[in-house]
């Protein structure tokens, strides 16, 4: 049955997609692979900063190693950064992933203006040669409440992400590339839906990101059911939450560690998409503040329901971690590089027993 609210073209167009996802060439013997759980480079974040300040051989930054490195931890794919790769580097990634039954995600940016087209064009041909069908990308690398002072502010935000859409839908359409937005602390559920309404491409949907609109008072569960015709790529998290004075403390933590219901939401986008690709996105960090109690917040929020707001609180108060959220930044680097694969393990294991993933 087709979801109310969304169109039969749209239906039709997300339904190919997923029939070309589920149909990929993947040889025979490697089909037990197909649904593993990717991972995306966010996961190992420490590490990659690492390797940018001290500078490695052989970094985990560098596509090919990154994809080994997954695959000897059980993952089935990435999503990361290719970078300028040249055509020997491109073809081995390739190949490599087909041998082993692994996808690759590219992520990139959009071209902001005209001038940008050349370069996109050239990252979307590297990500085609290299194997990669989707792209993922963001239209706000930052946090919508800590970016913007008013709503005015973010119109021409949005306006700007409208300009930079209509310039990259071209090409994706040209290569029958697919684009991935995140849901990256940006645009709540509707205007994410209008804005891709508006577009009505095949090739642009969602990256859906599990826990990340949680910070903008969206439930996640309502996310997931509205984005999930949209999808292309997911960002499977976990979230902790606790209560602090301006609001509250949202933390990825484990898969099955915070309060989701993880396989209602993998079961959902499942269901919208059978051969849909996940990435684990496990950030090892501090805690976020998300001072939704402060006048600052509302800034970009000027017809944000006070409803969403209840609810949110409620759910903290009544998802608030048995223990506290955790915190790394106060230890060494040996320490932190080996939590944060310490956890992307965890994760693996988690939706291997739980997920089918």
């Amino acid at each position: 049955m087709v979801q109310e609210g969304v169109t039969r073209r749209t239906f039709l167009q997300t339904s190919s997609f997923a029939v070309s996802l589920a149909a990929g060439a993947l040889p025979a013997a490697a089909q037990e692979n197909a649904n593993r759980l990717g991972i995306g480079s966010s996961s190992y974040g420490i590490r990659f900063g690492h390797e940018r300040r001290n500078r490695p051989a052989q970094p985990l930054s560098d596509p090919l190693h990154f994809l080994e490195y997954c695959r000897s931890i059980g993952a089935g794919g990435i999503q990361t950064g290719l970078g300028t790769l040249d055509s020997s580097a491109q073809r081995k990634l390739r190949h490599t992933a087909e041998r082993h039954g692994m996808f690759v995600e590219a992520s990139l940016r959009l071209p902001g203006e005209k001038s940008g087209l050349s370069d996109f064009k050239e990252a979307v041909r590297i990500a085609k040669n290299a194997g990669a069908g989707v792209i993922r990308s963001v239209m706000l690398s930052g946090r919508r409440y800590e970016t913007f002072d008013s709503f005015k502010d973010f119109e021409a935000f949005a306006e700007r992400s409208w300009t930079s859409l209509t310039l990259a839908e071209p090409i994706l359409r040209n290569n029958r590339m697919y684009l991935a937005l995140e849901n990256h602390k940006d645009w709540r559920i509707s205007d994410m839906l209008a804005l891709l309404k508006r577009m009505s491409s095949e090739f642009v949907g969602v990256c859906v990101d599990t826990g990340n609109n949680i910070a903008l008072l969206d439930d996640p569960l309502a996310l997931v059911q509205a984005f999930a015709p949209y999808a292309k790529s997911v960002h499977l998290k976990d979230m902790g939450v606790e209560e602090y004075d301006e609001g509250f403390l949202l933390s990825e933590v484990p898969l099955g560690e915070g309060y989701l219901d993880m396989p209602r939401i993998v079961n959902i986008l499942r269901a919208a998409h059978p051969g849909l690709r996940f990435s684990l996105e496990m950030i090892t960090r501090d805690p976020l503040k998300i001072p939704c109690l402060t006048e600052g917040y509302w800034a970009t929020f000027p017809e944000l329901p006070g409803a969403d707001l209840a609810r949110t609180l409620v759910a903290v108060q009544k998802n608030k971690s048995a223990r506290p959220l955790p915190r790394v930044s106060h230890l060494s680097i040996e320490e932190r590089l080996k939590i944060e694969d310490d956890n992307v393990r965890k994760c693996l294991a988690y939706a291997r027993d739980h997920l089918n993933l």
